[in-house]
C-alpha cells in the first residue's frame, strides 16, 4: 500500500485514495454529489457530524474544483474548522476520519503535515494540501443507486405494513364479533394464535422480507377465522331456520335462498359471497359450511335497483358483482352489521367505512355531486377494496382523480371491477 504521508496508512484510507483518483477523471456537480451523499448518509454509518465537517469542507470549493481533471481539495485549518463546527480538536479529528475510512473524503498530506494550497487568477487549483473531496464525486452515482434501492425498499415495507394492519384489523373485528355473538367455534384457540402474530411484529424497521413472512402468517391465520366465522354463522342459521324460532327470519332466508324461492330474483348477500372468490383449496371447506350460490346471474335476473348505469358510460354495473369484486369492503360491512341487499344499503354502508380511510366528509360530498349518489357509492368501494389490499396509499387523492375523470368522462367503473373479478387490476 502506497503511504499518504506523515498519517499511519490502513486499508480505508488506501480505498479512499483509490477514489480520489476516479472523482479526478469525472465531472460531477457539487449540488449532485452533496445530494446524494446525504440522501444515504444514515445507512452507511454516518452521523450528523460527519455531515456538518463536510458541508463545512465543502463550502471551500468553487464550481471548477468538480469539473473533469480537477480535485475539490480544501485547506482550511484546524481552528477555523472547530469555530465553525463547535467541535474540540479531539471530535473533529474523529469525524474526519470516519469521513475517510467511510471513503467520503481522502487526505492529501504535505510532507511536513501542513495544510496549504493556491490557486491561480482564473481560480483554479495549481496545488493544494488538505482534505480531498474527489471520492465523493466518484461514488455520487454509486449512492444515486443506492437511494434508489433504499426508497424502493421503503415504499415495499410500506405496503407491506399496510396489508398487515389490514389483515390484524379483520381477524380482531372477526373474533370480536363471533365472540360477542356467542358463535361456537375455536375463538380461544384462535385469539392465542393471534396474540403469538402480534408479539412477532418487529419495534423498528423490519425489512421487507421480514414482513412479507408477517404478512403470509396473518393471511394464514384471517383464513382459518373466517372459515370458523362463516361455519359458526351458517350453523346458527341452520338452528335457527330448524327451530322457526323467528317467522321473518325464515322467510328472508327463503328469499335469499334460490333452491326454496326458483322464482324469484336471487340477490347475493354478503355471507354468500366467498364461495365465489374461493380459492380452489378452499372451496371443498367453504361448501360444506355454506348453501350453494349462483354467482354468475345475468343482469335482467337482477331487480332494477342492484343495476347502475354509470352517466358517462352506457355501460352497466352490476350490484353483484361490485360486491363480488370488493371482498374486503363486504368483510367490513359485515363486521358493522349491515347487509348489501340493494344500492341504499351499499350507499349507507360506504359512509360508514369512509372515516376508515381518511376520507373526509367534503371529499365524499363532491364525489356524489359531481358523480352521482350510486356511482360514487361504487368508486368508494373500490377505493376502500383497493385500499386494504395495498394498491391505493392515499385514498382521498384517489377518490378525487377518479372525481376529475368522471368530469371528462375517462371513469370506467365498470372496467375495474369487471376486470378485478377476472384477477387484472385497473
Amino acid at each position: 500500500m502506497k503511504h499518504t504521508g506523515w498519517r499511519k496508512p490502513t486499508p480505508g484510507l488506501g480505498i479512499a485514495e483509490q477514489l480520489a483518483h476516479a472523482g479526478e477523471r469525472i465531472d460531477v456537480p457539487k449540488t449532485r454529489a452533496f445530494l446524494a451523499i446525504k440522501r444515504v448518509a444514515a445507512h452507511i454509518g454516518l452521523k450528523a457530524g460527519d455531515i456538518m465537517l463536510l458541508d463545512t469542507l465543502g463550502a471551500f470549493t468553487q464550481a471548477q474544483d468538480w469539473e473533469q481533471g480537477q480535485r475539490p481539495i480544501v485547506w482550511p485549518s484546524n481552528g477555523y474548522l472547530m469555530e465553525q463546527t463547535g467541535f474540540s480538536l479531539s471530535t473533529l479529528k474523529r469525524h474526519a476520519r470516519r469521513l475517510a475510512e467511510s471513503g467520503v473524503i481522502a487526505f492529501k498530506d504535505s510532507p511536513n503535515g501542513k495544510r496549504w494550497g493556491r490557486r491561480n487568477l482564473d481560480g483554479v487549483i495549481v496545488e493544494a494540501y488538505g482534505f480531498d473531496l474527489s471520492p465523493l464525486a466518484a461514488r455520487a452515482e454509486e449512492y444515486e443507486l443506492l437511494h434508489a434501492e433504499l426508497q424502493a425498499e421503503r415504499n415495499l415495507s410500506q405496503r407491506l405494513k399496510r396489508q398487515i394492519t389490514v389483515a390484524r384489523r379483520m381477524i380482531r373485528a372477526r373474533i370480536d364479533a363471533a365472540v360477542s355473538g356467542a358463535l361456537q367455534g375455536p375463538w380461544l384457540q384462535l385469539t392465542r394464535a393471534f396474540e403469538r402474530l402480534l408479539a412477532r411484529l418487529p419495534q423498528r424497521n423490519p425489512t421487507s422480507e421480514i414482513l412479507e413472512l408477517l404478512l403470509s402468517w396473518f393471511k394464514k391465520l384471517q383464513v382459518c377465522v373466517e372459515r370458523a366465522y362463516l361455519k359458526a354463522t351458517c350453523a346458527n342459521l341452520d338452528v335457527g331456520n330448524t327451530l322457526n324460532v323467528d317467522p321473518q327470519l325464515t322467510t328472508k332466508t327463503r328469499i335469499m335462498n334460490p333452491k326454496e324461492a326458483p322464482s324469484e330474483p336471487h340477490i347475493l348477500i354478503t355471507n354468500q359471497l366467498n364461495p365465489v372468490l374461493s380459492n380452489p383449496s378452499e372451496k371443498d371447506t367453504v361448501a360444506d359450511v355454506l348453501p350453494e350460490v349462483h354467482a354468475e346471474e345475468h343482469a335482467y335476473n337482477q331487480p332494477k335497483d342492484c343495476l347502475l348505469k354509470d352517466r358517462n358510460n352506457p355501460a352497466v354495473l352490476d350490484l353483484t358483482r361490485i360486491i363480488q369484486a370488493c371482498p374486503e369492503f363486504a368483510a367490513w360491512a359485515r363486521n358493522i352489521g349491515e347487509t348489501l341487499r340493494n344500492w341504499s344499503d351499499l350507499h349507507r354502508v360506504a359512509g360508514q367505512l369512509r372515516p376508515m380511510i381518511g376520507i373526509s366528509q367534503h371529499a365524499w360530498d363532491i364525489a356524489q355531486n359531481r358523480l352521482g349518489k350510486q356511482v360514487a357509492t361504487a368508486a368508494l368501494a373500490l377505493v376502500f377494496e383497493k385500499y386494504c389490499t395495498g394498491e391505493v396509499a392515499s385514498p382521498s387523492s384517489y377518490l378525487h382523480g377518479m372525481v376529475k375523470k368522471g368530469r371528462t368522462g375517462e371513469l370506467h367503473l365498470e372496467r375495474s371491477f369487471y376486470g378485478r373479478l377476472g384477477g387484472i387490476r385497473h
